[in-house]
Formats: structure tokens, sequence, C-alpha cells
């Protein structure tokens, strides 16, 4: 990415982070620098190649250096600050999952947690499938604690009054948990193989 293109792509993430997404456009970035929307085309193309920029933008953000040796600690440890990016951005989830962004911060990341799960013996296929359903689950979870509101538990709660839904009525207090901390654990734990910490 060239300077032109970074000051144009840094511009968009402070219009994300102050409205999010449907604050972001090229005629929005424009008006923010001070120039004609053409100037801000010829340097990011189209909106979808600045979504694209500011994807990698954010995947820059994770830290790659210092990560644990043990291979599913250091998948895991990767994971946790990829989320951090995430929730660092209003709508950053939002943002990422709707772009294909091969460009070098992405694939950084993801050879850095490829090779980690290499290095766990994942066959080659395997590590892939592995990369990608690590990567949807939090980019998921994270899409969802940022468009979560507080009134969404209300709203759960009525609509099962009703006692048409026995298997969540009954699980209730367990959907209504709101530790996205815990959550995103255990879906680490279950995604890696990784022992419960209760267990240890």
């Amino acid at each position: 990415m060239n300077k032109s293109q970074s000051e144009v792509v840094a511009t968009a993430l402070q219009a994300l982070d102050e409205g999010g997404l449907e604050a972001v456009s090229l005629r929005a970035i424009a008006e923010r620098r001070g120039v004609r929307m053409n100037t801000v085309s010829w340097h990011v193309k189209s909106k979808g190649r600045l979504l694209e920029l500011m994807a990698d933008a954010i995947a820059a953000e994770v830290p790659l250096d210092d990560l644990p040796a043990r291979w599913d600690h250091r998948a895991a440890g990767l994971l946790q600050r990829y989320r951090t990016a995430l929730l660092a951005h209003r709508d950053g989830a939002a943002l990422v999952a709707g772009t294909y962004a091969p460009e070098p911060a992405t694939l950084a990341l993801a050879e850095t947690l490829i090779a980690a799960l290499l290095a766990g013996g994942y066959r080659d296929q395997e590590a892939v499938w592995t990369c990608w359903n690590a990567l949807y689950f939090t980019l998921g979870l994270c899409r969802e604690e940022q468009a979560i509101t507080s009134a969404e538990p209300d709203r759960l709660t009525e609509a099962l009054a009703s006692g048409a839904y026995p298997a969540l009525s009954r699980t209730l207090p367990h959907l209504l948990q709101p530790s996205f901390d815990d959550r995103f654990t255990h879906g680490l734990q279950r995604l890696l193989n990784l022992p419960d910490a209760s267990s240890r």
C-alpha cells in the first residue's frame, strides 16, 4: 500500500469508528480529506477495494511476534489478538466478513495460523479447513458482540414465553450468558482441541 492509499484508508477507518460501516463511502472520505471524490477513487479505485484495504489494515494491527512456542497456544493466542483487533473498530467484524482480501497483512495472519496448525500435526487440508473454521468463528462471534444491544435478552425471554421452544426455554440461562470472552474461549477449545481450563 502506498502512502496516499494508507492515508485514505486511515481516514476511512476513522469514519468507520465514528459512524460505523454505513458511514464509509468514497464521497464521505473525500469530504473528510477535503478533496474531490475522483482523487479518492484514483487511489483506491472503488468502495469494494477500499473495504479490502481497510480489512487488511485491521489485520495489520494483529501482532505476529512474541506468540507462545507451543503450537496450540500459538494458534489460540493469534486468534485472541485477531479478536482484539476486530473489536477495536466499530463494525470491524462486519467489515472484514464482507471482504475477500488476499493482501499482505491478511496473508501473514493466515500464514502464521496455518503454520501453527501444521506444527501441531494437522494434514495440509485439515490445517486449511481448521484455519477457515477458526476465522469464521472469530468473525461471527465478534460480529454478534458488536451488534447486540441491551434489549436482546428481554426480547429473547419474551419470544420464549409461549412455550413453543422447550429446548431453548430449558437452556435459557445459558443462552442469556453475556460473556463473549467465555464463549470465545469455549469455541477455541473445541476448534483446537485444547484442554478445558477448569480441568487442568
